[in-house]
């Protein structure tokens, strides 16, 4: 019997110790930063902590002045938690870490291009915190060049399935498998109810003015680091449908990155909620179809969310999306009495 420790399936291989600390660094640094500016927008306001923390989830609580937004918010702290997960080697922050590059790439480019705009380039010149803003952004563009170009290589074949327990990669496999689907098909019907929602703000604001205003950091006419309704909501069907479609055919890859952006927007979402109940909106809803049908979204926003963190992170399966060794374990032992 073949008694020596197994390889641990949810960690990284060792020659991609490296790019995994230098994620858990860079994006640690940069959490760092937007916890700063959410400190100095605190000290700024009529409010205090408390004020601010009710404001997180009520938005019409915080007397603070909000320099970031809520999905700022979110993902300082995502990006807190990916770099712990990176530096404990896990591999399930690969995903995460490229979502989370991919988001700060998008973020930066729509400011370059903003900086093209001599009138958005003098506020930058003129505004007190004009620099600190511009560093923030030149930062972020770093970090997301340091996540991509490391992470990106530290592919990882499939390692710690024991040979000599039949089935035993099979049952965690399929499990995985239907859970990965289900999660695609909720974000691909997600990322649906979205779109209709979003064309029918183009119809309000005019299809130019809305997708410049997804690209162009300069369309607002103000130095802003909360990101705008328009980015944040194209940004959010495109994610739903890239990670949907590459969770459909049940890649264990993408399992963090579900994982993250599930949870950032069912923050996004409860907070809506919140906001929903104390403006009485409930009780309005279906006056209208229109509210009808935005309850219905919210609605279904909350169970999807909610179902993907669970699927996604559940604890009876292993760090890489497995069931543990130790469950197959007790199951063969309980089926046939022994090993």
């Amino acid at each position: 019997m073949d008694v020596r420790p197994r390889p641990d399936p949810g960690r990284a291989a060792p020659e991609h110790s490296d790019a995994y600390l230098a994620t858990a660094l860079s994006l640690a640094g940069y959490s760092g930063v937007l916890t700063a500016w959410t400190v100095y927008g605190i000290r700024q306001g009529d409010g205090n902590a408390w004020d601010f923390l009710e404001g997180m989830f009520n938005p019409g609580a915080s007397l603070t002045t909000q320099v970031l937004g809520p999905y700022e918010w979110a993902l300082s702290v995502a990006f807190l938690v990916i770099a712990g997960l990176a530096l404990a080697q896990r591999r399930v922050a690969r995903s995460a870490a490229l979502l989370s590059g991919f988001v700060l790439l998008a973020v930066s480019l729509r400011e370059g291009l903003g900086l093209f705009d001599a009138a958005y380039r003098d506020q930058y010149r003129h505004d007190p915190l004009g620099g600190w803003a511009l560093a923030t952004r030149g930062l972020g563009l770093v970090v997301a060049l340091v996540v991509l170009l490391a992470m990106f290589p530290a592919t990882e074949r499939r390692r710690g399935v024991h040979p000599s327990a039949p089935g035993a990669a099979d049952a965690p496999e399929a499990w995985w498998r239907r859970s990965s689907r289900i999660c695609g098909v909720l974000f691909l019907l997600m990322g649906l109810a979205r779109i209709g929602w979003a064309v029918r703000d183009l119809t309000g604001v005019g299809t130019g003015h809305y997708l410049r205003a997804v690209v162009d950091g300069s369309v607002l006419g103000t130095l802003d680091l909360a990101a705008p309704t328009e980015f944040t909501t194209v940004g959010s069907v495109l994610a739903l449908f890239v990670l949907g479609a590459l969770a459909l055919p049940g890649r264990r890859e993408v399992r963090g990155a579900l994982l993250v952006f599930a949870a950032l927007e069912l923050y996004v979402t409860v907070r809506m909620v919140v906001w929903l109940t104390v403006t009485d909106f409930f009780n309005r809803s279906f006056e209208t179809p229109e509210g009808a049908l935005s309850l219905a979204t919210t609605a279904y926003a909350l169970a999807a969310m909610t179902s993907v963190v669970v699927l996604a992170g559940g604890r009876g399966f292993g760090p890489y999306g497995g069931m543990r060794t130790e469950g197959f374990r007790a199951a063969a032992v309980g089926r046939n009495g022994g090993l």
